[in-house]
């Protein structure tokens, strides 16, 4: 049965919610932590390395323990809900850091907020989209289905990105501590909302029921499916270049473009960033289908990444002052972006019918687990990145002095160095290790579909 309206609109809204608070908690929680509470920047990134460290091991269990849930709501919406309550909570403890705490105090608060954080929201995004396989029969149906979702999480991270600073600044009235915690305070009770509103709305149509697996069965599993591991490798390369830039955009229009009044550059470039890249899911993408393949459009939006980056370069060497003419890159890293996440989702997705055939098993919740570790591991590395940049370019822990930041070359060279050619040669090893390992392309999938199926070939 068709999937209908409603059950679109949902799933849709409950994708906006989840990323609005990722996009949150990835962009900004190092600079909330660094440059507002002065937390030492090496040493956040510590911590945002480790919490990610300690996801290879809880990802996959919880996708354990989804595949193993038998309720009657099913075994994807119990999860759904319970994860987004809790990580809602976290994140409203993690944005509120009490005034009273300072040094070490501080950094063990980071540190245990963020690890909480981690694993709530793991608890929510696996069963979210475990649920693509589970309710849509492949083909077309499940390529738009996850164009929408991809879209609807495009739209929420665009959202935090365009209006974050702008509400910190007013919901706090100066104070950017107590604008954060307001904020996200708003950005929770959303997400609490949305989700609900999906759980009650969406059903499993199409889940196999197997016996429940081993965690040993289940690695074992999930290292047999080289289609898997080929596309995960290249989510965390792609997401990992991405991250780097979201964490540094902000540094760059602080300390490198630099004014009074440099977070009104900043939103309005991440509102143009934003725009586009809503734009590219759900109009660039489904135009360029129409004339080409889905790999097709993969090595388009590689190429259109890595002309944005090189164009970004350049004009930042060039001491470009207009954030206008930023623009030019932005719209076609932007643009990129946008296009490769929905179609890695589609991928991976596609990797659950292989692994079914390969393996005997449909392990929806195992596979869409590493999605969930590796984007969260690109965050921590690119992290990890961004505050060695911040230390080493001296633009760490007394970031009130603009002006002194501005008048040392050294420091914006390294900045500008690290936001754009990282991002270009992770991008470059991306697309060449996917070229050499994936091979599911749309006839081999309606191959494997038909041989699932038990249709004669």
């Amino acid at each position: 049965m068709k999937l209908s309206a409603t059950e679109k609109v949902s799933y849709g809204l409950g994708a906006v919610g989840k990323d609005m608070v990722y996009m949150l908690s990835a962009s900004y929680i190092l600079y909330y932590y660094q440059d507002i509470l002065g937390v030492s920047a090496i040493a956040m990134g510590v911590i945002l390395m480790a919490a990610r460290v300690f996801d290879a091991f809880n990802d996959p269990i919880m996708g354990v323990v989804v595949a193993k849930t038998r309720t009657r709501w099913g075994k994807f919406r119990p999860w759904l809900l319970i994860g987004t309550v809790l990580n809602a909570v976290i994140l409203c403890v993690m944005f509120a850091a009490p005034p009273a705490l300072d040094g070490g105090g501080l950094v063990a608060y980071a540190a245990a907020t963020y690890v909480l954080w981690g694993v709530t929201y793991t608890m929510m995004d696996i069963p979210f989209w475990s649920m693509i396989p589970a309710f849509t029969e492949g083909g077309r149906e499940r390529e738009g289905l996850t164009t929408l979702a991809r879209s609807c999480a495009g739209v929420g991270s665009a959202l935090v990105t365009i209006v974050t600073m702008k509400c910190v600044i007013l919901l706090g009235q100066g104070n950017e501590r107590e604008g954060f915690k307001w904020f996200a305070l708003i950005l929770a009770a959303l997400f609490v909302l949305f989700t609900l509103i999906a759980c009650l709305t969406i059903k499993e149509k199409s889940t196999v029921n197997v016996d429940s697996p081993s965690v040993g069965q289940m690695f074992k599993a999930l290292l047999q499916n080289d289609q898997a591991m080929a596309v995960v490798i290249t989510i965390v390369l792609i997401n990992c270049s991405l991250y780097i830039t979201s964490n540094l955009v902000i540094y760059f229009f602080k300390y490198d473009f630099g004014g009074e009044t440099w977070y009104d550059s900043y939103t309005l470039f991440n509102t143009f960033g934003g725009a586009i890249q809503i734009l590219s899911m759900m109009i660039f993408f489904p135009l360029l289908r129409k004339f080409l393949s889905a790999m097709q459009v993969f090595y388009v939006s590689f190429a259109m990444a890595i002309a944005g980056y090189a164009a970004l370069f350049v004009l930042t060497f060039m001491g470009a002052r207009s954030v206008v003419l930023l623009f030019i890159p932005g719209f076609f890293v932007f643009a990129a972006f946008g296009m490769l996440t929905v179609l890695t989702t589609v991928f991976l997705a596609n990797t659950v019918d292989y692994g079914q055939l390969k393996n005997g098993r449909r392990d929806e919740s195992v596979i869409f687990s590493m999605q969930t570790f590796v984007v969260k591991l690109a965050s921590g590395v690119a992290a990890l990145i961004a505050s060695i940049c911040l230390t080493v370019c001296h633009l760490s822990n007394d970031t009130s002095n603009v002006q002194a930041a501005l008048g040392a070359e050294s420091s914006v060279l390294g900045l500008r160095i690290t936001m754009t050619v990282f991002p270009i040669v992770g991008m470059l090893v991306a697309v060449f290790l996917f070229h050499k390992k994936y091979i599911l392309t749309e006839d081999k999938i309606q191959e494997i579909s038909r041989q699932i199926k038990g249709e004669k070939l």
